[in-house]
């Protein structure tokens, strides 16, 4: 394990299923299991599949500013999010660029948790914060399992009243095995799925009687990396790894804006006043690059940084490619330029494990287009 300064308390059962506990955001996170990765996305497509992310970093922010400080550092208007509600934001610095995205949920009129990655999503709410009545907790005993995938509410059904009733990207106060819990029906997979925000030192006997419960319904233990499996077929994108910071410009410092990441729907009709948000509307129609899909020839997955060719010139990077078993298809995002970011344009993705790859560009998401199944009622 690298030299992580946050910690699960679920780090033994993830030693235990083969992970060498990898850094990610300042926890020793379980990137890998000696399981099929395979195995693991077609439970969560097709069945559950249980997930420590606890690596999110968990944000109180209270008092009687609470409201404004998520106003100045979020792209969201926050005063038409009730208590039970969230909505996934994004965060940008002064020059209108991406630093992180967040999902806030309102727990009460003056109480928000806000739960981010590992960008500056603290900081920036730190900022907001100096000199108003308001206090920000950084919460790392909060644990986060998610289960996600078709029969998740199944399971809980049998454990927690009213929560087949629960609406996409709402939470309730409730309790699971006999532990206090915040149950929000929101994921990182493209699935109906549920986050179970529970105590570290509740947190083992929760994960280990969802799997022992679960098992004969095939809810399995999932790795963290299965959701770039996930992730890529449904259009999630995840900082930094398709952002400038890993693929920079030339002569440019890293940073992208929301219109060329396909985040601009995060801002909030009309809304201004955010940090960041001048610059933000002032660079609509200045796209550098677009992130876009491409449909690969063949089974064979490129890495992470494949250069895209077309024309014999190198045009863009590919920055998460994955196959699925179960819909037979190899599909990678990509950053590209914004004239190559069109449907069934051809291009060539250079493997340096796998050689040339045939590809066409192709819109995203491929899996569940019209986003029904992680909001079905």
């Amino acid at each position: 394990m690298t030299n992580s300064w946050r910690f699960s308390t679920l780090g033994d059962r993830h030693r235990a299923l083969g992970s060498k506990l990898e850094d990610w955001s300042g926890m020793g996170t379980a990137w890998s299991y000696d399981g099929d990765p395979d195995a693991e996305y077609m439970a969560i497509r097709t069945k559950a599949g249980l997930m420590d992310v606890s690596g999110l970093k968990k944000v109180h922010i209270t008092g009687h500013a609470a409201s404004h400080v998520i106003e100045r550092a979020t792209t969201r208007n926050v005063e038409r999010l009730m208590p039970g509600k969230a909505i996934y934001a994004c965060m940008l610095n002064d020059a209108g660029k991406f630093v992180d995205d967040c999902i806030i949920y309102r727990m009460g009129p003056n109480s928000f948790m806000v739960v981010h990655g590992s960008g500056q999503g603290h900081e920036q709410l730190t900022m907001a914060a100096t000199g108003r009545d308001v206090s920000i907790r950084f919460d790392d005993n909060l644990h986060d399992l998610s289960l996600q995938g078709p029969l998740a509410v199944d399971f809980l059904e049998k454990h927690i009243p009213g929560v087949r009733a629960l609406p996409y990207m709402s939470h309730m106060a409730t309790s699971l095995f006999g532990k206090p819990i915040t149950l929000s029906r929101t994921g990182y997979t493209g699935e109906r799925g549920y986050e179970i925000f529970v105590r570290g030192q509740d947190a083992g006997e929760v994960w280990d009687r969802i799997l022992t419960e679960g098992r004969d319904m095939g809810i399995i233990p999932c790795r963290f990396t299965t959701l770039d499996m996930l992730r890529t077929e449904s259009y999630l994108l995840f900082f930094p790894f398709d952002n400038s910071e890993m693929y920079p410009f030339e002569n440019e410092g890293p940073g992208d804006t929301l219109w060329e990441l396909g985040l601009d729907f995060t801002v909030s009709s009309g809304k201004v006043g955010f940090r960041g948000a001048e610059e933000h509307y002032r660079l609509k129609g200045k796209e550098r690059f677009k992130i876009w899909g491409l449909k690969l020839e063949g089974k064979n997955v490129p890495g992470n940084g494949a250069p895209v060719f077309k024309g014999g010139k190198q045009v863009g990077v590919v920055t998460q490619a994955m196959y699925s078993p179960l819909n037979d298809w190899t599909v990678a995002i990509a950053r590209l330029p914004v004239d190559c970011a069109v449907d069934g344009a051809d291009v060539e993705v250079r493997c340096g494990t796998h050689g040339p790859i045939k590809a066409k560009t192709a819109s995203l998401p491929f899996y569940d287009v019209e986003k029904k199944r992680r909001s079905a009622k």
